[in-house]
């Protein structure tokens, strides 16, 4: 009985609470009518989409007829798929090319603006974010001039100072060290205000003590100012394996829409399977792979990050 009782009680408690928020909508639901339209887009054009995207991964469609159930088959092809693994080694590839020195030149750049020294702070912060807000499209016709074989201007000096001219968008290696240079041009700034924000937050007091106790700039930096800006540095490192690992609109444009074996990333060839072979329930499974992949990279990368050794740093 006494159990039942509290079982009653729990029962009655939660449905006044329930009346209570029914209640306090109605009552604003003045507020609420604003804030609609927000949940309703994204209802349609985000919920929707994710739990549509997983049942049809189930399925073989291309985009006309019935859909054929398959289970999963489209999975199980993933082993098989010597181009779907060849896309991961490409992305990956680009992706460590990209992210190290986006992070380390971010926080070089942030110093150096954060630095006492240095004038016209507010110039150097829009010069250095202004990339990041460039359209993409842009940016990979500009890199297509600049490293066309023919009439690039990075053979150009290669050839000036002696050296062959190198097929930097039909050559495997190439377009990947061009891609990346693209990613690395974009996100430095990103990176760099975010760190200078970070580095503003530092006491003073604390460089003020180090420099009182006979530390050098390379003590102070990575006994001081790396550990203070390790969650600034986990919170990039995260956003740019996300980033990263859907580099898309760059290998599309530079290679015209002929991508060569060794630009061809994960997201490339989701696009392509979906939506020029007609085949969206394997791209729907590959779009979920890269889920996945991307969820288990940023884990491993906030696990490193927040492991400490028994001096307390990384």
């Amino acid at each position: 009985m006494k159990f039942g009782h509290i079982g009653t009680e729990n029962e009655q408690t939660f449905g006044h609470k329930s009346t209570s928020a029914i209640k306090d909508i109605i009552k604003d639901r003045t507020l609420y009518l604003f804030i609609s339209p927000f949940y309703l887009t994204f209802l349609v054009f985000g919920l929707f989409p994710i739990i549509f995207s997983i049942y049809l991964s189930l399925h073989s469609w291309d985009g006309i007829g019935e859909m054929t159930f398959v289970g999963l088959d489209n999975f199980a092809y993933l082993f098989e798929d010597s181009v779907f693994w060849g896309a991961i080694g490409n992305t990956f590839i680009i992706w460590i090319m990209s992210v190290i020195p986006s992070i380390v030149f971010g926080l070089i750049v942030a110093n150096l603006i954060n630095s006492p020294i240095t004038k016209f702070k507010d110039f150097f912060k829009v010069a250095y974010f202004l990339p990041n807000v460039t359209a993409t499209v842009a940016v990979a016709i500009i890199f297509s001039s600049v490293f066309s074989t023919n009439y690039g201007v990075a053979n150009f000096f290669l050839e000036t100072i002696g050296l062959d001219r190198v097929p930097w968008l039909t050559n495997s290696l190439g377009i990947k060290v061009v891609i990346a240079l693209m990613v690395i041009w974009a996100s430095v700034g990103y990176n760099t205000i975010l760190y200078l924000a970070g580095l503003q937050r530092i006491p003073k007091e604390l460089y003020e003590a180090a420099a009182m106790d006979g530390a050098n700039s390379f003590q102070v930096f990575t006994k001081i100012t790396l550990p203070l800006m390790r969650p600034i540095i986990l919170f990039t490192v995260i956003m740019s394996t996300i980033s990263g690992l859907q580099v898309f609109t760059e290998p599309q444009v530079l290679a015209e829409g002929r991508p060569i074996q060794g630009s061809i990333t994960i997201v490339l060839y989701l696009y392509e399977q979906a939506f020029s072979f007609n085949s969206f329930g394997y791209g729907a499974a590959l779009s979920w792979v890269l889920f996945f992949i991307i969820l288990a990279v940023s884990i491993i990368n906030w696990k490193i990050f927040n492991k400490k050794n028994k001096g307390g740093r990384i």
